[in-house]
């Protein structure tokens, strides 16, 4: 088995701006740059065959280069639950129509399919019986995040592998748009 999703890798300028905002919540986990990214759909653990198969179908999408832009602030959840904080994505049809086929092609190489509301964010940090008032804070002062035009125009593969630190993802695939 092993554990994959889709995703746009956040380019370096963008992350370094995002990085310079991982403050101000005792105990969060932040993300390290090569972490930072927008998810298109999360597969989950996937066999190995089923992952080939995965590959061949996000091969086949056709889809022009498009641009995002992160835009917003906010949090996973409520009170002591909250489990992340998270930079948001403007609306972005482009963006919408790429996380669809990426979820039609995990539908036609055989996975479950996924029944989540799609909310692009970029996770900037996990979170663990947060302190509400400092995660508050953190929004009020990051809720006018914008960020330059971030250009599309391919998107990867990633496998997750947990460890006793959190995730770190390894770029399994690329897929170019155009």
């Amino acid at each position: 088995m092993i554990r994959l999703f889709a995703a746009l890798a956040i380019p370096p300028e963008i992350g370094g701006a995002l990085q310079a905002r991982q403050t101000g919540i005792e105990g969060a986990r932040w993300r390290p740059l090569e972490a930072l990214h927008v998810t298109l759909r999360f597969y989950g653990d996937v066999r190995e065959d089923m992952a080939r198969d995965l590959d061949a179908e996000l091969t086949t999408i056709a889809q022009r280069p498009f641009e995002i832009a992160l835009a917003g602030a906010g949090a996973f959840q409520d009170g002591q639950d909250i489990h992340a904080v998270w930079a948001g994505v403007a609306e972005s049809e482009p963006l919408r129509r790429l996380a669809g086929a990426c979820e039609s092609a995990a539908r036609r190489a055989g996975l479950t399919p996924d029944r989540r509301n799609y909310k692009p964010h970029v996770t900037l940090a996990y979170l663990k019986r947060p302190d509400p008032s400092q995660v508050a804070a953190w929004i009020q002062a990051n809720n006018l995040l914008r960020s330059p035009p971030i250009w599309v125009d391919r998107f990867t593969l990633f496998s997750s592998v947990l460890a006793k630190d959190g995730s770190y993802y390894i770029a399994e695939a690329e897929y170019p748009l155009g």
